[in-house]
């Protein structure tokens, strides 16, 4: 018996796979869980405790996942029967969902009932989820909640993003609406176990989501895939995917962390036992992702630190010029009324090259919006290769090499740190240089964020030591003439251990 559902659940949306389109899903953010994958998802439950257990499977598909629970629960001698509950609008996948969980309730070796609900997930809900802020919910509520939403930016004026304010901030992804809403769902001591991609752990665009579901929910296990190409089986989705396990209660003590290459080896988990506030904490509740005690050891020796860039009066920010957007301020030679574009090409070994004959690399100064003082900054580059060594590539910015010009202009795929309310001095500047060059800021920033994009949001939460202690570590910097991580590495080091 064991696995016999969901394969034969897996023959049916083959079926239906070989039939649609792969661009007409993308439009609907429809991916489906692999076998393994959803296995591993149903597993992660604990052991169920009651007679009758009610499951939900919102945007249910094919009802792989469901199949994947209905599974499990055969051999579980407490339950001895199943409610199901999955909803689905797609009605192109509805048809394959029917024959689905026909064949299950007919094939399970427990009394399964089941509905299917085809009506909007989060729309059909929006009064019980908002009258839940004033205490009043006569909402249905389930055991377990086990889902694979779709992945789909919406706009901030659809029905979905209107339905659920408490947790939306400009267009929201549909993911995380369904999985707060989901937390929602759930009964007290609860659980839900959701695929979603990584994104909404760190990050302004979030904060909203983390504050309702970290609030009322707490996280028990997350998943994370080594290979971002390797979870959804039939697809081609390069996304930083996890799977997370949240309990609906307030006993924070511990999460596990788990980690495989891809979907296909879950014999082979790697797991780490943090501390819940060690890796969820600040008033942004990040959650910060620590797959080893090496990287706990660095999350902890940075929490230290209580400063961050805004609190000593700098900030990181985003380059000012959409380039294809300005082709008409565009030109490849300087002249009057002319100053040099940085692109993330000039950053060279620490330092910036110009000009290095690249096409468009300078811009008039029509626009003021376009247009930056001349003065020191470091430049930092917004896009790494999923494959490069490291996701924090910077370069020194000294204006007193550019001082036939008042004004620059940076490319958005360019972040640069400035002085706000205080001078970034070159001493200053080059100590910023010597802890965002370090091994440990990059081992930080990867903990934090999974994606291969530096969010300026993000830099600017992150701890650094004190104003004078910076200026001190670029003094050492400019004395050694060494920009290289490993001369970083040993300054920054000495620093750490001077304060222990």
């Amino acid at each position: 018996m064991d696995n016999y559902l969901i394969h034969n659940v897996v023959k049916e949306t083959l079926k239906y796979l070989k039939d649609m389109s792969k661009e007409k899903r993308k439009t609907i953010g429809q991916f489906f869980t692999s076998v393994e994958t959803a296995q591993f998802m149903a597993n992660m439950f604990i052991k169920p405790e009651k007679n009758i257990l009610s499951v939900l499977d919102p945007g249910a598909g094919s009802g792989i996942l469901s199949s994947a629970v209905i599974d499990r629960l055969q051999n579980e001698d407490c339950v001895k029967s199943i409610i199901l509950t999955c909803y689905e609008i797609s009605e192109d996948i509805l048809p394959v969902l029917k024959t689905n969980l026909q064949l299950m309730k007919a094939k399970s070796k427990k009394p399964l009932e089941y509905k299917i609900i085809e009506e909007n997930y989060i729309v059909s809900q929006k009064e019980f989820f908002n009258q839940s802020i004033d205490s009043i919910d006569n909402s249905v509520k389930y055991d377990w909640v086990i889902g694979n939403p779709p992945y789909m930016k919406i706009a901030k004026v659809a029905e979905e993003a209107l339905a659920m304010p408490l947790v939306c901030y400009g267009a929201p992804n549909l993911y995380f609406l369904f999985a707060a809403m989901s937390l929602f769902n759930l009964e007290e001591q609860g659980e839900m176990v959701y695929i979603i991609p990584r994104s909404w752990t760190s990050g302004a665009y979030f904060k909203r989501f983390r504050d309702y579901f970290l609030t009322r929910g707490t996280l028990n296990q997350v998943h994370l895939f080594v290979s971002r190409d390797k979870v959804f089986d039939y697809e081609s989705v390069l996304q930083e995917t996890m799977i997370i396990k949240t309990n609906k209660s307030n006993h924070r003590n511990s999460i596990r962390i788990t980690t495989t290459k891809s979907n296909n080896d879950f014999s082979n988990i790697k797991t780490i036992k943090v501390p819940y506030d060690a890796i969820v904490f600040g008033v942004d509740k990040y959650v910060y992702l620590v797959t080893t005690n090496a990287e706990l050891k660095v999350l902890q020796m940075l929490k230290k630190w209580k400063d961050t860039l805004l609190t000593i009066g700098l900030k990181m920010k985003t380059g000012l010029t959409v380039d294809f957007r300005n082709r008409e301020y565009l030109r490849n030679e300087p002249g009057d009324g002319i100053v040099p574009l940085f692109y993330s090409q000039h950053i060279q070994c620490g330092k910036v090259a110009f000009p290095i004959q690249k096409k468009d690399e300078y811009i008039t100064t029509e626009r003021p919006g376009l247009i930056q003082k001349n003065k020191n900054y470091l430049f930092v580059k917004r896009f790494t290769a999923k494959e490069e060594k490291r996701r924090l590539q910077c370069g020194v910015f000294l204006s007193c090499e550019f001082n036939e010009y008042n004004y620059i202009s940076t490319q958005n795929k360019v972040n640069f740190i400035e002085g706000v309310k205080i001078d970034l001095s070159e001493e200053l500047m080059y100590g910023l240089f010597a802890i965002f060059n370090s091994t440990l800021f990059d081992l930080y920033y990867r903990i934090l964020n999974g994606s291969t994009q530096v969010n300026s949001t993000e830099i600017n939460s992150m701890p650094v030591p004190p104003l004078k202690l910076i200026e001190q570590l670029g003094k050492e910097l400019i004395n050694a003439n060494d920009l290289t991580v490993e001369k970083c590495d040993k300054i920054l080091g000495v620093l750490i251990d001077e304060q222990n």
